[in-house]
């Protein structure tokens, strides 16, 4: 897929700013201190001549603190967000990167994995499905809307949709969306932005085109087309849903077939596309289901509250192959 431009601001990216008030030791003087010695030691220590190995560790030493600040500064912003940063979810693709709590994320995994793996749609239909969903409700399966609108499409039970408890299940919404979408004449090839309007026929056309790129993320990740794509900082699971409970939920989300174990669940895919397609979804679930590693070939992703929650790592027991997957949940 090729991604479109990148949006100047996304609302659901982070800054962290302003870390010190003004005036605090931290945040650098706003004069230059006292010197550290009198005023005649201060000039003649300042303005003898300096050698060649004085110039030398005059200019290692700013170098040396700068390096020091860099990485005190680096491990106070990874100890700031272990403790006090939300739980997020951040997904990359084709340089772009965005991120969402896990919440978001697994509604945004079940809307591809019903478009892409269940019903065999291309990545484009997940990105228009995503677009949709983000413009509508904020990625978020709201029992409220404008009117008698509700879930993550904010479907009307008045206009047919379903009723509102069937509207309020994310993948009976999400194949209501795509049952529409097919019926778009050439929604393959107009504007993502267009076939979603042609969809849903909102007050605000141009609405679902602010979220082109971050659909195009969203597909590309968790169809699989990019690989380790996905990463969560999520807390330490309290609970977690059987084997027999997750091999359900991927089969009503994704068609797929998996297998449960004893505190685990796998699957042999047909490629390994398909086979990240499913690590992707699983990360996106990981809050959900109290996942705690996935596992595709010889890489993996481990639950952690700190950054290492972002990143996938050589795998401590690596599958039986590229397109082998293994789901380990909390126990």
């Amino acid at each position: 897929m090729a991604f479109g431009r990148k949006n100047r601001h996304n609302a659901n990216d982070r800054e962290v700013v302003g870390l010190y008030p003004h005036g605090h030791p931290a945040a650098g003087y706003d004069e230059d201190p006292e010197p550290a010695f009198g005023d005649d030691d201060f000039y003649d220590e300042e303005h003898q001549r300096r050698g060649p190995v004085r110039r030398t560790i005059g200019c290692l030493i700013p170098l040396a603190l700068l390096g020091g600040i860099g990485y005190g500064g680096k491990v106070a912003y990874d100890n700031l967000i272990e403790n006090f940063g939300s739980p997020s979810c951040t997904f990359a693709a084709g340089g772009y990167s965005y991120q969402w709590d896990p919440d978001q994320s697994a509604n945004a995994a079940t809307i591809v994995g019903v478009g892409v793996l269940k019903d065999g749609l291309p990545e484009r239909a997940g990105q228009i499905a995503a677009m949709t969903a983000l413009q509508e409700s904020k990625m978020r399966n709201l029992s409220y809307g404008d009117l008698d609108s509700l879930g993550l499409f904010q479907q009307r039970p008045s206009q047919g949709w379903g009723t509102a408890a069937q509207i309020q299940d994310p993948v009976y919404a999400s194949q209501s969306f795509y049952t529409a979408l097919r019926k778009v004449s050439g929604w393959q090839t107009m504007d993502p932005g267009a076939a979603a309007q042609s969809v849903q026929l909102s007050g605000f056309p141009d609405g679902y085109d602010q979220h082109t790129s971050q659909g195009q993320v969203l597909a590309s990740v968790l169809s699989g087309q990019t690989q380790q794509g996905i990463g969560c900082r999520l807390d330490a699971a309290k609970t977690s849903a059987t084997p027999a409970q997750v091999v359900k939920e991927i089969t009503r989300q994704t068609g797929l077939q998996t297998t449960a174990h004893t505190t685990s669940v796998g699957y042999d895919a047909a490629s390994t596309q398909t086979a990240w397609a499913l690590a992707s979804w699983a990360v996106a679930h990981a809050q959900v289901d109290g996942i705690q590693t996935v596992t595709v070939g010889d890489q993996e992703w481990q639950r952690h509250r700190g950054p290492n929650g972002l990143k996938w790592h050589a795998a401590k027991k690596p599958t039986s192959g590229s397109a082998a997957v293994r789901i380990d949940l909390a126990h």
